[in-house]
């Protein structure tokens, strides 16, 4: 049996088509895992510096993609979680050790044995998934398929972000980059009642952001009038963080939520003085992935998407590159529940 898949042979620049479509065994699921019938597949900046080699690739050829919406299709031996027919997602962690003394201690995101789904394991671009039952969500009901894939790496991701930048109920947040995820943790801020400042250079998403309730939104290089108790930086740019750092009162957090960062400038002692902390954001554990989904279930989170056909995944990360995208692009693999 076989199916459709976008697969990387060799990395390239996205502008010269690094996916290409093939025709690739079905996988079989072994113990404890599931087989997804994959109905959408949402496009994340990491699948960008995947297949343009920033991220070291630990084989090839590989599937990305890894905000995975399906249904239960196959159970593998011992696998209990869910039943044949259930909606869940996929997301970017695909297994840790669970013996290290991270994961023991709940940070599972930084296992040194991890691996990582569109990375380690193939992934999302593809019609069908093999997974660990274990790292499978169910899905809130209320949202379709298209809307539900960027909640499971851009709405994770930026929710692990929020709390790692220390940002508290009514705190002044400042979110630097508006894509897919910094579009849904503004509204994870808002029902926070944080007053947010959006930096971002595209007109387009700053009136996105103005829209979905931002107090101010202008380039990193203006001044948002006031000095902000935490940020979160979405964009892959180093030159960013003395310019975010600049924005913050002392005391004040910068949580860099990215999996590859331009090389940060030097920068003068003064910008860090007075407490001030930059701290990385490493992808995320199970339990911030329950909590971000029954919260976005609760507010609820709306996600602005984009969709295409899983043909066209290379047209779909042009976009993102090239910041062309309002919120997220999803990849319609099947058809639309």
């Amino acid at each position: 049996m076989l199916m459709q898949a976008m697969a990387l042979s060799e990395p390239k620049e996205v502008g010269e088509s690094p996916l290409m479509m093939v025709e690739t065994a079905v996988p079989q699921p072994g113990p404890g895992q599931i087989r997804l019938k994959v109905s959408v597949c949402g496009v994340c900046h990491t699948d960008l510096h995947t297949v343009e080699g920033d991220l070291t690739l630990p084989r090839l050829p590989l599937i990305p993609g890894h905000q995975v919406v399906g249904v239960v299709e196959k159970l593998g031996p011992g696998s209990q979680a869910f039943q044949v027919g259930d909606r869940v997602g996929a997301a970017w962690l695909n297994w840790a050790c669970g013996e290290c003394d991270y994961c023991r201690s709940g940070l599972e995101n930084l296992c040194q044995r991890a691996r990582f789904t569109g990375l380690h394991a193939d992934g999302g671009y593809a019609e069908y998934l093999v997974v660990d039952e274990r790292y499978v969500y169910p899905l809130p009901p209320a949202f379709s398929d298209a809307a539900a894939a960027p909640l499971l790496c851009a709405g994770i991701i930026g929710y692990r972000s929020l709390n790692l930048s220390g940002i508290r109920p009514e705190g002044k947040l400042g979110l630097y980059g508006f894509g897919a995820s910094a579009h849904l943790a503004i509204q994870v801020a808002r029902h926070w009642d944080c007053q947010v400042y959006v930096f971002t250079r595209s007109r387009d998403h700053q009136a996105h952001a103005l829209e979905l309730g931002a107090v101010w939104a202008g380039t990193a290089q203006e001044n948002p009038g006031t000095a902000l108790d935490a940020a979160v930086m979405f964009a892959p740019a180093g030159w960013l963080v003395p310019l975010a750092l600049g924005h913050l009162r002392p005391g004040g957090a910068l949580a860099i939520n990215a999996i590859h960062l331009s090389p940060i400038p030097e920068l003068p002692y003064s910008l860090l003085y007075g407490e001030r902390t930059v701290r990385s954001v490493a992808n995320f554990t199970r339990q911030d992935a329950a909590e971000f989904l029954q919260l976005a279930g609760e507010i609820p989170v709306e996600t602005a998407v984009v969709t295409l056909p899983l043909a066209a995944a290379n047209q779909a990360l042009q976009q993102i590159k090239a910041s062309q995208v309002r919120g997220a692009v999803v990849l319609e693999v099947a058809t639309q529940s």
